[in-house]
């Protein structure tokens, strides 16, 4: 038989364990707060930054800077033609890869992945060596009379490489999102393959293209490294916006803090836009599709 004060300690013991239990799970908690505040602070102090020491002036004379404007049309536009490439080869790409079921297409997955986790820089070389003067087509391309390197083209084609994955993995995981026996529906009514994608997978999927779409815009209207290397910073002809940041800095900061903050402005109308507008199309699809 066990004695009175075993019994009687067991219970104290427990409370000692609960007291200690109950301090770690209070630091813990402190810790867990506290890092979690400086990354917040981390994430918003630049923009805050930014917009405060940005006066009326300053902005004024980055407007009036002759780059501006020529950057952000330059920017505008090569990032619209690089965003319509992404989505009229990634819709398609990322429908195939969500409704098979065979192992390969996780090679593939991988394979859209590799422009995220490689160094811009390093897909600027990469294209070079593919479409430069001495690249692997850059040859046969200017015995055709055409100069892919230095170029517009050149711009486009280096934010479609970078932008390219955030569109396609935001389309994969909305359509496998997608009912399939939706489609199975639209099947046995008569629709073929493609009038079913597009008349029931592409308005499901709808909300996450569109905020793929967003992604993929915001990243390539902020490249940097690849165009710098591929494209280069010529005024006028491939000198993006973040590229004239990059040369203003070396000349007068004030232009340069403006034009940062007006590359900030548009990235923050593309948030309130990827946050609202999926919502929206949600709220007036009602989940209902018509697939006749």
């Amino acid at each position: 038989m066990r004695g009175v004060g075993a019994d009687e300690a067991e219970p104290a013991g427990r409370a000692v364990g609960r007291v200690a239990t109950s301090r770690t799970g209070g630091l813990l908690r402190w810790l867990g707060g506290a890092a979690a505040t400086a990354l917040l602070l981390a994430l918003v102090l630049p923009l805050l930054a930014l917009a405060l020491s940005t006066g009326t002036d300053e902005l004024a004379a980055g407007l009036h800077d002759p780059s501006f404007f020529p950057a952000l049309g330059l920017s505008l536009r090569t990032s619209l033609w690089s965003l319509a490439a992404v989505i009229a080869g990634g819709t398609p790409l990322a429908y195939a890869v969500a409704r098979s079921e065979r192992p390969s297409v996780r090679w593939v997955e991988r394979l859209v992945d590799l422009p995220v986790v490689l160094p811009p820089a390093v897909l600027g070389v990469g294209l070079l060596a593919a479409f430069g003067r001495q690249g692997l087509f850059g040859g046969g391309l200017e015995a055709l009379g055409v100069q892919v390197a230095f170029s517009e083209a050149a711009v486009v084609l280096a934010q479609t490489v970078v932008a390219a994955p955030f569109f396609v993995q935001s389309a994969i995981a909305a359509f496998r999102q997608v009912d399939p026996d939706a489609l199975l529906v639209a099947r046995t009514l008569g629709a073929s393959a493609e009038h079913a994608m597009l008349r029931v997978a592409l308005p499901a999927a709808a909300p996450g293209l569109i905020a793929g779409a967003g992604l993929a815009w915001a990243r390539a209207l902020g490249e940097f490294g690849a165009t710098l290397l591929f494209a280069g910073n010529l005024v006028g002809r491939t000198q993006t916006l973040p590229l004239a940041i990059y040369a203003a800095l070396e000349q007068d900061v004030r232009v340069a803090v403006a034009l940062a903050l007006v590359l900030g402005g548009v990235g923050t109308l593309l948030l309130l836009g990827l946050r609202g507008l999926p919502a929206l199309l949600r709220r007036r699809s009602g989940g209902a599709f018509d697939v006749g």
